[in-house]
């Protein structure tokens, strides 16, 4: 275990686009981070990356979606780092939400859709007995413009937003007079460097298709802004034309 003085990130999902991005943001302001996500052949990448920017990491293997293995690598970037400050959730929802027109989302479709949310709630509930016992901390989500735009098309995806929306704005209104912020980021646009920019760009289907991108370290940014701010629970960023 390394000194407790410095705060700890813990960032689920970690990708190449915002991922790691917040990762970078928030190490420049001296918090070490914990990078958990189901492929560790790119942690490597990562953790050199944040290395060459004096910043220490470590990086842990789990499926958000298996509470076992998601209890265990919450667990061991506690042990490593001795404490975690803020929480940031980000893997994609659009693998596990089923899409098409919502006039034809059934029973079925509408569960799957709503599990695909329980990551999110199960990752705060591990993360907030610390926080409520410090008194601060703060939890940050990342979701899609479905959840305050009709996009009829997305389906089950633009309901798995909204519930993530309106748990974040929620939480963070029962958690704020404890001192503990929680905000999410409503994003509207593709997100460079990110898996399925990188996936449409390699795409020759997709090659004529102009595409309204967003940089991953300006997003970081308003997350960064969001958790010290405080002022809001939200920011919606919006490129889609």
């Amino acid at each position: 275990m390394t000194s407790t003085s410095s705060p700890t990130l813990v960032v689920l999902g970690a990708g190449p686009g915002l991922g790691l991005s917040v990762a970078h943001r928030f190490g420049a302001e001296g918090y070490r981070v914990a990078l958990i996500s189901r492929s560790p052949q790119r942690h490597s990448t990562y953790l050199t990356a944040l290395a060459d920017k004096g910043i220490e990491a470590a990086a842990f293997v789990a499926d958000a979606s298996d509470p076992v293995q998601l209890r265990s690598a919450v667990d061991a970037a506690r042990a490593r780092f001795g404490r975690i400050d803020v929480g940031y959730y980000g893997p994609a929802a659009f693998e596990t939400a089923p899409t098409g027109d919502i006039a034809e989302l059934d029973a079925a479709a509408a569960k799957a859709a709503l599990d695909s949310i329980v990551p999110a709630v199960d990752f705060a509930a591990q993360l907030l007995p610390e926080m409520r016992e410090r008194g601060s901390g703060g939890l940050l989500f990342a979701g899609g413009l479905s959840s305050v735009v009709p996009m009829p098309a997305l389906g089950g995806l633009a309901l798995a937003a909204a519930a993530l929306r309106n748990y974040a704005l929620t939480l963070n209104a029962a958690l704020a007079p404890a001192g503990i912020y929680a905000g999410t980021l409503t994003i509207g646009g593709l997100i460079e460097r990110g898996d399925i920019h990188r996936a449409l760009a390699g795409s020759e289907q997709f090659a004529d298709v102009a595409v309204n991108t967003l940089n991953p370290d300006d997003l970081a940014e308003q997350l960064w802004q969001l958790y010290t701010g405080r002022a809001a629970a939200e920011s919606v960023v919006n490129v889609i034309a």
